[in-house]
Order: C-alpha cells, then structure tokens, then sequence
C-alpha cells in the first residue's frame, strides 16, 4: 500500500522551513518531492533598493550565519572586477586565510550534526569541543566569532597581526594532531558505517545532471572546485586540489560515508593551506583605500556587469552584481548560494532508502535554506514568482494591518 508523508514546511525535525513529502510503500520511499520557496527576507532587494554598495557587504553576511564569509566574499569580487579596484597583496594571503578558517569551522560544525542526526550525541559534542578551537581563533583575529566584518573593496578591515600568528600557529598544531583521530571516530565506527554507506548515493552522472556543488559532488567524483578550476584571492600561489573520496577509501561510490570523508579531508586541507599562507604572508597594506565615501564615489561612476564565485563550505556560491552609472545602490543583484544547487539531489538520494534514513541523508548536503532565499505564490492552482515591487506592497499592507 502507498501513502504520503508530508515533512514540512514547519515541523519539529527542520531547522528551516522547507516541504519534503516523500511517497511511501511501507518503510520504502519509493517517491520524493522537494518543495523549497517558503523563505524569503528581501536581502537582495534591500541591497538594490536602500543600502549603499558598502552597507551591503554587512548585509550579504547575514545572509548565512555559518557561511558569513563567503557572500560578501563574492559580493566584493564582482564589484572589484566591474571598478577595476586592486587589491594589495597581503590582503588577498588574508582572504585566503579566512575563507580557509570559515572551511574548518563549517565542517566541524556539519560533523557535529551528522553525529546527532545519527544519534551519536557524544561525538556531537566532542566535536563541537575541538570546533572551539578554531572559533576562538576567529574572534582574536576578527573581534566577532560569527559575523565578522572583515571584507571591504580594495582589502580587508583588519590585518592578521605578529602576536595572532603564533596563536593560529597553535591551532594548525591542534588539528594536525587531532585529525586522525576525528577521521578514525568517523570512519571506522560500525554503527556510522552501517547507517552511511551505501546509503544516500548521488551517482556522478545524476551529480553533473543536476549541477551540485561542493562536498556533495566531490563526493561523487566530480573534481570541482573554483579555488581549483578559477582561482581567486592569493588561491593561485597554493596547490589545490579537488578533493575526492577515494583519497582514503581507495574508491568513490558517492553515498553519505564519502560525503564525511570529503570533508574530513577539506578540513585538513585547509589547515594546511593557511599553515602556507601564513608561511607566505607578504608585508604591505591591507586594503588599497581606506576612506568609504572615495570607495562609494567610484562605484557610483561605474558601469557594468560581473559576477563574483568562491568555492564556500558548502559549495560554489555566486553573486551576481549590475552597477548602473549614478545609482547609489546596486542596480541589480543576484545570489545563487551553494544549496539551491544542492537541493534536488536529495530525490535520488533518498529514493528506495527508509524513512529512518531521511535525517543523515537530508543533513549529508550540509543544507542551509535561508540560503536558497526564494519565494512562490500559489493562489488558485496558479504559480507565479512575486516580483520586488510585490514582496514591498504586501510587507506593507502586513504592517499596517498589524497595526490596527
């Protein structure tokens, strides 16, 4: 017998609203639909429509709390590219060095919920311990563990100073001597290998078909990855590599077991990687202007298109950034983050698998929905996209209703 199980849009097992409703033939799922677009917060819109090109590099952080770094990160790539804006060297080693503590911070936070999604508490919360360590590191350095204000055209805020190295020193030590015990916790415990491999299998083929990104392709062979394939920041001066299961196992089958794997890996390599930046670290400015109204002043005057890509913890994220000449705010704006790719893998994924199966394999694309920031109307049977000017009038009529 078939039935139907709605998850969604507000249920106690979601983080963030989203339908999932899966077609059952007893315990099998034997059909799944992913519904999204029941987010939206208006964050492009305000950049287009109120903020200044500099006050949206704060307001593309809140964008994503664990990925903070990664959306202004593309916000300030796409609009250097368009001004011409250069950027000094040292700068770009500290771009790198950040994105990289973003990496380790994000993946041990996932590993933690890949723990609980299991019901492996224990190892949530050592990992979430030794995940302390690299937290601590980026408040010193940044004044803020989450939201950290760092990026700005032309540079960054603040400079990684002589009594922070040896305390970043410090961590890479930490990790170097911890990772392979986290990679034997992980990958050799027999309950976390029954409940993850062969589980959740995203082939290449269905990986390139539906464009994923990330951990979740790499996963599945696809050696992709933008600091690799189009580097930016000082990505170019260091070796990169794509990274793939196989690197441990010895094989690639893309299932939930070679997503852990991907980013056990990616943890240390991005330990490695500042380890090499900081050995690098050029001396010079931080950022090539320090005064915003000259910063805004060459933005207002330019013209253009540009897109801006980095390879995020979860995947490549992209803004996309239109100037218009004489607009004090972008004249458009776009952002494609890494779940919206992401997401529709989760039907092959989950197909033919059982419903104890649906947490760790939902949770193994590391998903984050106030990322995909999309909104859909259905009235009367009939979807359509509600437009900005939409989104304006409804706020609107919201808040004066409230009101009465």
């Amino acid at each position: 017998m078939k039935y139907e199980v709605p998850i969604g849009p507000i249920h106690p097992a979601l983080k963030e609203p989203i339908m999932l409703r899966f077609s059952l033939e007893g315990e099998e799922i034997v059909d799944v639909d992913v519904i999204a677009s029941q987010n939206h917060r208006g964050v492009e819109w305000i950049g287009m429509n109120r903020n200044n090109p500099v006050q949206s590099i704060y307001l593309a952080e809140r964008i994503c709390g664990i990925c903070n770094f990664c959306h202004p990160a593309c916000l300030v790539l796409a609009v250097e590219e368009i001004v011409d804006i250069e950027v000094p060297e040292r700068a770009e080693y500290i771009r790198v060095i950040q994105s990289e503590l973003e990496r380790i911070h994000s993946h041990l936070l996932w590993a933690g919920v890949a723990a609980h999604e299991l019901g492996f508490d224990t190892l949530l919360h050592y990992t979430w311990m030794i995940r302390e360590k690299v937290m601590d590191i980026l408040e010193v350095v940044n004044g803020n563990r989450v939201t950290k204000a760092i990026m700005m055209y032309g540079g960054v805020r603040r400079d990684i100073k002589e009594e922070h190295i040896p305390k970043i020193r410090e961590m890479i030590e930490y990790y170097k001597k911890l990772f392979n015990k986290v990679a034997k916790l992980f990958l050799e415990d027999k309950t976390i290998k029954m409940r993850t491999r062969e589980i959740g299998i995203l082939r290449k083929e269905d990986a390139l078909k539906l464009g994923t990104v990330g951990p979740t392709t790499r996963a599945s062979g696809v050696k992709k990855d933008v600091r690799q394939d189009t580097p930016y920041f000082a990505y170019p001066d260091f070796d990169v590599e794509a990274m793939t299961p196989d690197i441990i196992t010895g094989e690639t089958i893309g299932d939930t077991y070679d997503r852990i794997v991907v980013r056990l890996l990616e943890v240390k390599q991005s330990v490695e990687i500042i380890e090499s930046a900081l050995d690098e670290l050029p001396p010079g400015d931080i950022i090539s202007e320090e005064k915003v109204a000259k910063i805004l002043s060459r933005i207002k005057k330019a013209e253009g298109e540009a897109i801006g890509r980095h390879e995020a913890p979860r995947g490549e994220d992209i803004h996309y950034v239109k100037l218009k000449e004489g607009f004090e705010s972008f004249y458009t704006w776009k952002v494609r983050a890494p779940t919206y790719s992401n997401i529709m893998s989760w039907k092959p994924m989950l197909m033919h698998h059982q419903i104890a199966d649906i947490p760790i394999v939902a949770a193994s694309i590391d998903p984050c929905l106030s990322c995909t920031n999309r909104v859909v109307v259905v009235k009367n049977g009939k979807e359509r996209m509600l437009t900005g000017e939409d989104l304006h009038r409804l706020s609107i009529q919201k808040t004066r209703r409230l009101k009465k």
